[in-house]
């Protein structure tokens, strides 16, 4: 007997600023694997082209009237999915180097029950996607801060390509969501808050144009950012894990 599918309304989640001439064709390629999933575009003040495109590839567009950030983009389409009652939300980047392919791969635990939030992987699976080095320094580093906090061993744990089941969506649309950059602290909010965390191997392309959020000294600020809200999130403790009776079923 085929497994009941938990998530069967899906959320497509794309935070764009200045995307134009790439976001179209990840919006197709979208649509190409799951035509009935809807694709929401969150336009973070955008200088150029992008809304229109997106608008124009079949997506829906939520604009901010000033950039607030990646984590604030995806909040406001968090808070979209739980107006319209989305069963489930997938989170992608709009520059192409999250491939549309590998959508049904990062689906198939929340589909099946197995699963709250599920992590697309560059690293696992024998995977030998090209990083800097210090960049994957950092994710190693922040891979060992969550190995000890939660005796999980998480392979890309700022991967940005996730699916997350309404459970999770409940806990990130209540207000507690990073501002800038979600990665490591909202793994462990989720951890505490009883939320069941899965790796996947995916394949990912290397970013095709536009500036990366980690480009310059970003990746100083990101990393002391990131200690101070792991810090915050551990202070926190007893009320991630009061959450643990409110999420309810998926």
């Amino acid at each position: 007997m085929k497994a009941a599918d938990h998530v069967k309304r899906i959320l497509v989640v794309m935070p764009a600023h200045n995307e134009e001439g790439r976001i179209g064709a990840v919006i197709r390629g979208v649509k190409a694997v799951l035509p009935a999933a809807d694709v929401a575009v969150v336009n973070d003040a955008s200088t150029d082209a992008t809304a229109d495109e997106a608008r124009a590839a079949g997506a829906k567009v939520l604009t901010h009237a000033v950039n607030m950030g990646y984590g604030a983009s995806l909040e406001t389409a968090f808070f979209f999915a739980m107006q319209q009652r989305y069963d489930g939300v997938v989170q992608m980047d709009a520059d192409g180097q999250h491939l549309p392919g590998e959508l049904e791969a990062l689906l198939a635990p929340l589909r099946a029950g197995t699963a709250d939030i599920v992590i697309g992987s560059r690293y696992s699976g024998g995977g030998t996607f090209q990083t800097p080095w210090i960049r994957r320094l950092g994710q190693l580093f922040f891979g060992g801060i969550l190995f000890v906090l939660t005796r999980r061993w998480f392979a890309d744990p700022t991967s940005g390509f996730q699916a997350l089941n309404g459970r999770a969506l409940r806990l990130f649309a209540s207000g507690v969501f990073p501002c800038d950059y979600p990665d490591a602290d909202v793994l462990l909010m989720a951890h505490l808050a009883g939320l069941r965390i899965r790796e996947v191997p995916v394949k990912m392309a290397l970013r095709s144009g536009g500036v990366s959020i980690h480009s310059g000294w970003k990746p100083l600020y990101y990393g002391i950012k990131m200690l101070l809200s792991v810090f915050v999130v551990l202070l926190n403790t007893p009320m991630w894990r009061g959450w643990r009776g409110r999420l309810g079923p998926a």
